[in-house]
């Protein structure tokens, strides 16, 4: 269920809107005049989306990047390769 507050309580609450946004892990709905205007979220849960965001737009390029060949490999090879090239590198 989303938390919404007004914007007063911003100004007025603000610990608790804190406490909130850091113990719920959820952010926080602030409306003006009865319309949405903003969203109050804890550092730790915007990283979170910008590292979810990111590995996304990796998983598209990589996605495209499958499409466009026919090659594939099994997970078991991919990894023998990759421990392979780790062994060449530290020899």
């Amino acid at each position: 269920m989303p938390i919404i507050k007004p914007i007063s309580d911003l100004r007025n609450n603000f610990n608790k809107i804190s406490e909130i946004c850091h113990h719920d892990a959820e952010p926080v709905y602030i409306t003006k005049n009865g319309q949405g205007d903003m969203v109050v979220m804890s550092l730790a849960l915007y990283e979170k989306q910008q590292s979810q965001l990111e590995l996304y737009k990796k998983l598209i390029v990589a996605e495209k990047q499958s499409v466009m060949t026919s090659e594939r490999k099994s997970h078991k090879n991919l990894m023998s390769e990759l421990k392979e090239k780790i062994n060449a590198k530290s020899l």
